[in-house]
């Protein structure tokens, strides 16, 4: 169980573990804790009371970090305290993409929660010796009971119908409960929205918990994460700015692409009145609503317009000749020469998960 209350290092402040563990929402998207806890964007943080910087094993550092550590660098509550006020200020080439905790009470709750998960949190209690009590060993069984006691223990072998359906007579028909489980796309005309409902004051905190730790505090990003707010009019120049706002058509994607993603790293989260809420946010960040009262649900998905739905034309490939006749595709008076690449994309990542010039954008150590 979390301890509701610690006291800080040096008694100036009070620890609200329970407090911490909300606060590392902000975290969760690239930070485990706790049984089972794996390396991320950043590596699990188990034990990080009194670990040498940069030694979680498995986990890639930055240099920067991997020195620090060699250096002597050990976390406590001094230098950790110090590292997520300002990640790059403290360490200047962190992978660390997180702007920092600008409250102090958060870094103090934070901390008291991380300790719970460390072994500095509580020294274990030894129990009293007891006397050793001896037991009259029982005889060895013979042979064939060993046997028949084993044959006794073993479950008996589940017998199951072949499967009757489809070619192969394999699997099972999957239930309606199963079907639902996956089927939660929703289309541009609102079929498929569950019940619920949020607005934009709800969805700001959720923001705040569960988002802008990637995506800032006004959908502005940190680092490389994507951009959520801005870029109108941008389309036509020559380094587009791609968001919400500015680019996608449809909201129904906006919905289904929070609900099923959102927050990265903890997908499937959310409650449907959680993304309802967020939906209703990203969209008062870009301006296509200005009422902070207002709420999105079912019955009012319809009335918002997205600035760029008529910046989309239909798929009309299939009228092309090599669909419409299904003839064989154009193999003539095709340019002369090698292919040759003649440009690159500028940006080509879009969720950063490797190191600087490797794999994507700046993770989090």
């Amino acid at each position: 169980m979390l301890a509701p209350l610690m006291v800080a290092a040096g008694g100036a402040a009070a620890q609200d573990a329970d407090a911490g563990a909300k606060v590392f929402n902000k975290c969760k998207a690239c930070h485990t804790v706790g049984e089972g806890a794996k390396h991320r964007v950043g590596p699990e943080l188990n034990a990080l009371f009194g670990r040498v910087a940069g030694t979680a094993e498995g986990y890639k550092y930055s240099p920067v970090m991997t020195k620090a550590g060699a250096d002597g660098l050990v976390w406590d509550d001094e230098s950790l305290h110090a590292f997520l006020a300002a990640p790059r200020s403290f360490m200047k080439g962190t992978k660390m993409a997180f702007a920092g905790l600008k409250k102090q009470d958060e870094i103090d709750n934070l901390l008291a929660y991380l300790r719970n998960y460390s072994s500095e949190a509580a020294a274990p209690q030894v129990e009293e010796a007891k006397p050793e009590q001896k037991s009259e060993a029982p005889a060895p069984a013979s042979e064939p009971e060993k046997k028949a006691e084993t044959a006794a223990a073993a479950p008996a072998p589940e017998t199951t119908a072949q499967g009757t359906h489809g070619v192969l007579h394999l699997g099972r028909p999957a239930t309606e409960a199963e079907v639902a489980a996956w089927d939660i796309d929703v289309r541009p005309d609102g079929l498929g929205l569950p019940e619920g409902r949020g607005t934009v004051t709800d969805g700001e905190a959720l923001y705040s918990e569960q988002c802008a730790a990637c995506h800032g505090d006004f959908g502005e990003a940190i680092g490389r994460w994507p951009v959520l707010a801005g870029g109108q009019d941008t389309l036509t120049n020559d380094r587009p700015v791609k968001t919400i706002g500015s680019y996608w058509p449809y909201l129904s994607t906006v919905y289904d692409y929070i609900r099923r993603t959102m927050p990265f790293g903890n997908a499937r989260s959310l409650s449907d009145d959680d993304v309802y809420a967020l939906t209703a946010y990203v969209l008062y960040l870009n301006d296509v609503v200005t009422d902070e009262d207002f709420e999105l649900s079912r019955e009012t998905f319809l009335s918002v317009d997205m600035p760029n739905a008529g910046g989309f034309i239909d798929d009309d490939r299939m009228s092309e000749p090599h669909y419409a006749n299904k003839a064989d595709p154009c193999m003539k008076d095709c340019k002369p020469g090698k292919a040759e690449i003649t440009m690159h994309a500028a940006v080509l990542d879009v969720t950063p998960e490797g190191e600087d010039g490797a794999d994507g954008a700046p993770s989090i150590e």
